[in-house]
C-alpha cells in the first residue's frame, strides 16, 4: 500500500517499478482469503463455515463503520476493538488445525489455511494502519470495467467516438462510486446544458444530489 492509501494485491512486489522515495506498506486482499474457503466449503462445510462466519463478522463491522461515517484513527480503533478479537480467534484456530493434525496441509482446506497464515500480517493491516481497507474489491471492479470497455472499443469507427466512449465510461463509474444514478445524472446534464457550461465544477458527479427529487446543484 502506498502512503497515504491504496492497496497492493497478493503476489505483487510493492517495491517493483516504484521510485525509492515512495514508502510502501504491503496490504493483501482479505477477500482473496475469503474466496479460498468459499471454494472448498462443499468439502469442509463445518470448518469453512466457522472461518466464513468470523470473516463475515469482520466485514459487518466494516459496514457499520462506513454507515456511521467512521474514518481514520477512529475506524482503526473501532476495528481493533471489534474485529481484533475475531481475527485473533481465527489465527489461533488455523494454527491449531495443523498443530493438532486435524487438517491435511495439502488438502484444499489446508491450502486455504496456509494462504491465510502466510499472508497474515498483510491481510490484517487494517488492524494496525489507519485507512487500510479490508480488500481490493473496489480497484478490481474498476479494472474489470476498463477491460470490458476496451473490448467494446473494438466497435468504435473513429478516434472521436472512442474519446466520447472513454468520457462516458469515466462519468458512469464515478457516478456509481458516489451513489448517484448514472442515467439520472446524464439526463440532468442534457436538460441543464447552459448551467453546466457556465459552472461545470458544480455539476461533477460528487456534487450531484443522490435523491432525484432534490434540485440540481448550484
Amino acid at each position: 500500500m502506498r502512503e497515504p492509501g491504496g492497496e497492493i494485491p497478493p503476489g505483487y512486489s510493492p517495491s517493483r517499478n516504484l521510485p525509492k522515495e515512495i514508502k510502501t506498506i504491503l496490504a493483501n486482499c482479505l477477500a482473496h482469503g475469503w474466496r479460498r474457503f468459499v471454494e472448498t466449503a462443499e468439502n469442509f462445510p463445518e470448518e469453512c463455515g466457522y472461518v466464513l462466519k468470523l470473516l463475515g463478522d469482520v466485514y459487518k463491522n466494516d459496514a457499520v463503520a462506513k454507515k456511521r461515517g467512521i474514518e481514520g484513527a477512529v475506524r482503526l480503533h473501532f476495528h481493533q476493538e471489534r474485529s481484533g478479537p475475531l481475527m485473533q480467534n481465527l489465527h489461533a484456530w488455523m494454527q491449531a488445525q495443523f498443530a493438532e493434525r486435524k487438517v491435511e496441509p495439502n488438502s484444499s482446506l489446508g491450502e486455504a489455511i496456509r494462504y491465510m497464515l502466510k499472508h497474515w500480517k498483510a491481510l490484517t493491516l487494517f488492524l494496525r494502519k489507519a485507512g487500510a481497507p479490508l480488500d481490493n474489491n473496489l480497484v478490481e471492479r474498476a479494472l474489470k470495467r476498463a477491460i470490458q470497455h476496451r473490448k467494446n472499443s473494438l466497435f468504435y469507427k473513429t478516434d472521436q467516438g472512442a474519446r466520447v466512449g472513454d468520457l462516458y465510461m469515466g462519468l458512469i463509474h464515478t457516478c456509481e462510486l458516489n451513489g448517484v444514478d448514472p442515467f439520472d445524472y446524464l439526463t440532468r446534464l442534457q436538460e441543464n446544458a447552459k448551467p453546466v457550461r457556465s459552472r461545470p465544477r458544480q455539476w461533477l458527479p460528487w456534487n450531484h444530489p443522490r435523491d432525484p427529487a432534490r434540485p440540481p446543484p448550484g
